[in-house]
């Protein structure tokens, strides 16, 4: 089981940078990326709601579940 992280896919669609975005988010650029190459480990839901509010999106949108059957 997996969960992959499109936040890369949704932010070139809104093209929106990755400071931009942190900035927007209160979220630290380097924090940032580690959620944008899948490498974290949590979210906090008030983390997600902030991505979601910038990028006009829903979270089904940044986050997607692949079984690795």
């Amino acid at each position: 089981m997996a969960i992959i992280v499109n936040l890369d896919i949704m932010m070139a669609r809104r093209k929106i940078s990755l400071g931009e975005l942190a900035e927007k988010v209160d979220i630290t650029p380097a924090n940032l990326s580690i959620l944008k190459t899948g490498k974290a480990k949590a979210i906090r839901f008030s983390t997600l709601e902030a991505i979601c509010k910038e990028l006009d999106c829903q979270p089904g949108d940044i986050l997607e579940f692949k079984d690795d059957e």
